[in-house]
């Protein structure tokens, strides 16, 4: 079987991957793990030099990679620079990290000498999605690594060349061979990867169904497992906020990536006394969208990286406006080649529609009206999925409150934007997954931390 990589923006055919057959999936497992022995047994120190020299590659390279980014799926060449800055700020940040974080820890207790130490698993699995396929990657590998485990990586079949060129530049940087690999496999073959001895964990980027089934062969495994799955964001705009700063916030939120996020803002739950003020104020903005060739720098907003996608966008819009939305603002495909779509705008978004309880992927905002604070929080937590939120209020007190005790999510924000950053822990609760990735948690999702005491 050849796996194909395809432009978004034309609809052209890229290039074709050979599949690897299980005879080179079992010698890549084999690598991995004899790697892992060597590699765990090198110093903090040596690890972390080398994780520097692979920001300053990634820095050094930034616009080819960047390129690469775009052509497999679609987002706007300056989103496809900045995902590989953070790659590189990623690597920088364990690197001046490293020792505080993997150092033991001294505990005291009636023994002479008790402490924790953290300790490497060995081979990680890695299932990755393509609509970050670079950041993803990295917010996972850079730390399993620095721990001292090894990394064999499926990447969505679409970003072949991403996966590729994420392993090449591994080798030039002179990582230990083997210690990071790439498979060209279909999904059909992930299972009995995810099953092998060899693999000793396994983490998990993409959709909630896909994660249930992964989640399920590492149980069955006794294996470790991280997920990071879908999100239908809620942002709150309370009475009090300032409406063209969260119009804005939240146009910028829900455009990212042409909306095709885990985090991008999602639901837009608005009290009722500045609901139409809200929506006049992001459908201008987003009515300013610039749509074109993503390798432009000028453009905004890229086509969607699958037909598929779009297809299934415009079925969750077609299905909400016939029960009852309003159809604001775009609400159709673009009238250009390749797999783009208008910017779309959403009113008096309800219950039972697709808009309110689904994960739109894709640059579709769905505005809920609410009467109070009170049903906004409601509104928000009536969802499956907890992985991101914010909340848009002048008083700060408050919407402290709110995000941190009453908001059902992983990650929320106060008057900004969901986003990662290497120094925050990051991942959901309910449908969205378990586990946490970056900062110093994501470090050790994937270590042994072992109680050594000494009598």
């Amino acid at each position: 079987m050849r796996i194909k990589s395809i432009n978004p923006a034309t609809g052209e055919i890229l290039n074709r991957y050979e599949e690897f057959q299980w005879e080179e999936i079992s010698y890549v497992l084999d690598c991995s793990l004899s790697a892992f022995h060597k590699w765990r047994r090198e110093t903090i120190q040596f690890r972390a030099d080398l994780i520097s020299r692979l920001a300053n590659k990634l820095e050094d390279k930034k616009e080819a990679l960047a390129v690469t980014i775009t052509l497999e799926m679609g987002k706007p060449i300056t989103q496809s620079r900045a995902e590989i800055e953070k790659c590189a700020w990623l690597c920088r940040y364990y690197v001046e990290n490293s020792e505080q974080f993997l150092n033991s820890q001294t505990i005291k207790t009636a023994a002479k000498h008790s402490y924790v130490s953290f300790q490497p698993i060995g081979p990680v699995l890695a299932v990755m999605p393509w609509n970050f396929p670079f950041w993803q990657v990295f917010r996972f590998a850079i730390p399993a690594l620095l721990a001292g485990n090894s990394v064999v990586l499926k990447h969505a079949s679409s970003v072949s060349a991403c996966s590729l060129a994420i392993e090449k530049l591994f080798k030039e940087c002179r990582f230990p061979d083997n210690i990071f690999q790439s498979l060209i496999i279909s999904s059909k073959k992930v299972e009995n990867v995810i099953t092998d001895r060899r693999i000793q964990a396994v983490t998990f980027t993409g959709s909630t169904p896909a994660g249930r089934a992964v989640g399920s062969l590492a149980g069955r495994s006794l294996k470790k497992s991280v997920l990071e799955l879908g999100g239908s964001d809620p942002y709150i705009i309370l009475a009090d906020a300032d409406i063209s700063y969260a119009a804005d916030v939240c146009a910028s939120a829900r455009l990212l990536n042409a909306g095709q996020s885990c985090i991008s803002a999602k639901r837009f739950i608005v009290v009722e006394e500045v609901y139409d003020q809200f929506v006049y104020a992001i459908t201008q903005k987003l009515k300013n969208t610039v749509i074109g060739d993503p390798l432009n720098s000028e453009t905004d907003l890229g086509p969607l990286a699958r037909n598929n996608l779009r297809l299934d966008l415009q079925m969750q819009v077609n299905n909400s406006v016939e029960k009852g939305a309003d159809l604001i603002l775009g609400g159709a495909d673009a009238d250009m080649d390749g797999f783009y779509y208008l910017p779309t705008v959403l009113g008096n978004v309800l219950p039972g529609m697709p808009a309110y309880h689904e994960e739109l992927f894709g640059p579709v905002a769905a505005v809920i009206k609410v009467a109070n604070e009170e049903q906004a929080v409601c509104t928000a937590n009536d969802t499956n999925f907890g992985l991101g939120a914010a909340v848009f209020s002048a008083d700060i007190q408050n919407a402290r409150r709110i995000a941190e005790f009453e908001l059902e999510a992983g990650c929320c924000f106060v008057n900004g934007a969901v986003i990662s950053d290497p120094r925050m822990p990051f991942g959901g609760v309910k449908d969205s997954g378990y586990g946490r990735e970056l900062s110093v948690y994501g470090l050790y999702e994937f270590m042994n931390i072992k109680s050594v005491v000494v009598k």
